[in-house]
């Protein structure tokens, strides 16, 4: 197994890097729209809603492009770094807080671009995230960094072991 995602970086054209980006921001939306849709349903059942509205689902797939995007951009200026010293999960640890901080800070802009699209203070409505309340804060914190660490680890393993046998350990081989 070789590994040149850490030896020798691949140069693209604009063009191609272009098409990376691209393919890396779906394939991000896709599982966080994945994890936020699952979310999102289960609180609409919890809530007893019916007809379950779809509206919902459509926010949810929106927040995950932006968290995708931003996740993206938090990459580029803090590249994921695996010490082999400390292997996957203890390098990673420091940085998956950070990721999550970043997801706080989107669903606080959230909050406020929110109420001020309902006719509230922006700062208001920013700070009224989480219902006010710091537990809530926190038990989505959690939620979050439960959304982000495989996705950490994911890159990780493909940092130290390549893309293709990355994939070929979690998927199988191709043949």
């Amino acid at each position: 197994m070789t590994n040149t995602s850490t030896t020798s970086p691949i140069k693209h054209s604009f063009k191609e890097g272009l098409i990376e980006e691209a393919k890396k921001a779906f394939a991000l939306t896709v599982y966080f729209g994945t994890w936020f849709c699952s979310l999102t349903f289960l609180a609409l059942t919890s809530l007893d809603e019916r007809p379950i509205p779809l509206a919902p689902f459509g926010m949810s797939l929106i927040k995950a492009a932006l968290c995708a995007k931003f996740m993206l951009i938090a990459q580029a200026v803090f590249p994921i770094k695996v010490d082999k010293n400390n292997g996957i999960i203890k390098s990673l640890f420091i940085e998956s807080m950070l990721y999550l901080i970043i997801v706080l800070m989107l669903n606080y802009l959230e909050a406020g671009i929110d109420g001020l699209i309902h006719g509230k203070e922006f700062l208001i409505s920013m700070t009224a995230f989480g219902q006010n309340n710091p537990l809530r804060v926190f038990a989505m914190a959690m939620v979050y960094w439960l959304i982000v660490w495989p996705y950490l680890v994911f890159i990780g393993m493909k940092l130290k072991l390549g893309s293709n046998a990355t994939v070929a350990i979690l998927f199988g081989s191709k043949s």
